[in-house]
């Protein structure tokens, strides 16, 4: 097409401007009317092939038949020489594996109006109960002797289903029922691995919702995942996952509170420690895609983002639950626990990078006592609670079943509201900045710190829960008596508080709110705080004591 082109516009300047053109001459005057006659019929003619040749070859390029040339050589070309010449490591059989994913196409039958629900759909939701789910707890068989007394703190064999995967098979301890049973996963070593950092025991965890959902047990709605080193709080888990439909593809879970961790992985990422709960229609397509989802993310670090990465081929976002918690913290995890968000708790993770919850006792130890306090009282379990006594100007701060804070003024609820930096990051920092939370910096006055009562005992009380919360000596409390004279430290000579846990409403995780208190007046010790739902009388929580 270009020949053609250059030949006849070559050719039009030769037909106007030759030196040797008869009608130029002299002695050709008497023709001249015929010659440019015909130097017009000639010049018509060009451009009239010009004008056809150009229509022919433009139909030619947007036909159907030459754009599929087109494309298939494009596609050869890329396959056999930019990738022979940029990738020469990359072997012929590994060509098709690293391909962009397939994005499902969309269907007319697939274009569906808004379902009208049968009242069992309706009522399905409603009775979700413990075996509806299928836990998938990712192990390893070197820190399975010690990690199973976390998973028994919290695991009910009667109640629920599930089973914890390890690398490899760990002699059962006969008679042991009170643990879920132990499968070996499958070998994983047929997957590419190249994160110079991670372990590939991301590739055999990542996996365990598919295999999960391809043991076909009957009557699963939710596969929840995490750590054998995860406590669960199951009846809240049953609380918020009831907002959800089962029946959609839906993916439950928080991200991390290292804000670090957030931007190296994502913002919209269920972190695995922390807990993940999938529908069941999710994990059916999960298990259709993943083997070869995870062959196309060699260079990601562990099992939750090659989880989030296959979940985000499908187009499924998170659901972000902030009751479920990564902990990716060390130190004193006091600043979290007492200022719990206002949502059902579900989860902790990473409980022996921690301190012990409760001064004085082990970290298995403290986890018993917290596990007690949870399982009496699910759903009030870390929930707070400010109220006042105006007389002797002190603020009350609770968080049930942990701790209570008399600190020796009136402070506002918003600046209790934060979390109080007492730790430090996965990664060793420990600066506000670090984390994704509302954090604010120790109280650096000695006279203005709160005197701490700890959770001690638990017991229920009726419908309600008693705990008893034991002053916490401090080591500094001479040093206070001196330098904050004349004023004395808080309740001086009270050492213990009762607390009165009233139940909270089945529905209360659908619009929470923070609980309120009141003072209870007693004759003599222990000094006793009552924490129920805000009511008609109770408005707000300036409550004063009589």
């Amino acid at each position: 097409m270009r020949l053609i082109l250059t030949v006849m516009l070559s050719f039009i300047p030769y037909l106007y401007s030759s030196p040797h053109r008869p009608c130029s001459s002299p002695v050709a005057r008497p023709r001249l009317r015929r010659c440019r006659l015909s130097r017009f019929a000639t010049a018509l003619v060009a451009t009239s092939a010009l004008l056809l040749a150009s229509v022919a070859w433009l139909s030619l390029v947007f036909s159907p038949a030459t754009s599929r040339c087109w494309h298939l050589l494009r596609d050869w070309e890329d396959a056999h020489i930019w990738n022979r010449r940029y990738h020469p490591h990359i072997p012929r059989e590994r060509e098709r594996e690293i391909s962009p994913p397939s994005i499902p196409a969309l269907h007319e039958e697939e274009i569906v109006q808004p379902r009208n629900r049968s009242l069992w759909e309706e009522t399905s939701r409603l009775d979700l109960s413990l075996n509806h789910l299928m836990f998938g707890i990712a192990g390893s068989s070197q820190l399975w002797e010690r990690r199973k007394e976390l998973v028994r703190l919290w695991w009910k064999p009667s109640q629920m289903r599930g089973h914890v995967w390890l690398e490899e098979q760990v002699s059962p301890e006969e008679g042991d029922d009170s643990l879920p049973p132990i499968i070996v996963s499958e070998d994983s070593s047929r997957f590419r691995y190249t994160n110079p950092t991670g372990h590939p025991s991301g590739l055999r965890i990542s996996r365990i919702a598919m295999e999960s959902f391809r043991l076909s047990l009957p009557a699963v709605r939710w596969f929840i995942l995490g750590d054998d080193d995860t406590i669960f709080n199951v009846n809240n888990l049953l609380a918020v996952l009831s907002k959800y439909d089962p029946s959609e593809m839906v993916y439950v879970g928080n991200p991390s509170e290292s804000h670090s961790a957030n931007s190296y992985f994502s913002h919209n990422m269920a972190f695995g420690g922390g807990g993940i709960a999938i529908s069941y229609p999710l994990a059916e397509a999960l298990s259709r895609i993943h083997d070869d989802c995870i062959d196309r993310y060699p260079k990601l670090y562990g099992s939750d983002d090659r989880l989030h990465a296959c979940i985000t081929e499908l187009g499924v976002p998170l659901s972000k639950e902030p009751g479920f918690h990564q902990w990716d913290i060390k130190g004193d995890a006091h600043g979290i626990l007492s200022s719990h968000p206002i949502a059902p708790f579900v989860s902790i993770h990473h409980v022996e990078a921690v301190n012990p919850l409760y001064p004085g006792l082990s970290t298995l130890d403290s986890l018993k006592l917290f596990t007690e306090a949870m399982d009496l009282s699910p759903r009030s379990v870390l929930q707070r609670s400010i109220c006042y006594d105006h007389t002797h100007k002190l603020t009350f701060s609770i968080s049930l079943g942990y701790v209570v804070q008399v600190f020796p003024n009136l402070l506002l609820p918003r600046d209790l509201e934060r979390a109080e930096l007492t730790f430090s990051a996965w990664n060793g920092i420990r600066h506000p900045s670090e984390f994704d939370l509302d954090i604010k910096l120790p109280l650096s006055s000695l006279c203005k710190k709160p005197i701490l009562f700890f959770l001690n005992e638990v017991r229920r009380e009726g419908n309600a829960t008693l705990g008893t919360y034991s002053r916490s000596l401090v080591k500094d409390d001479l040093k206070r008596k001196l330098l904050c004279f004349p004023r004395s430290p808080p309740l001086p000579n009270v050492e213990k508080i009762q607390v009165l846990g009233l139940p909270l409403s089945k529905n209360w995780h659908l619009a929470p709110r923070r609980l309120c208190c009141r003072a209870t007046p007693t004759t003599n010790e222990p000094f006793r705080l009552t924490v129920g739902q805000c009511g008609k009388i109770i408005l707000g929580s300036t409550v004063s004591s009589q």
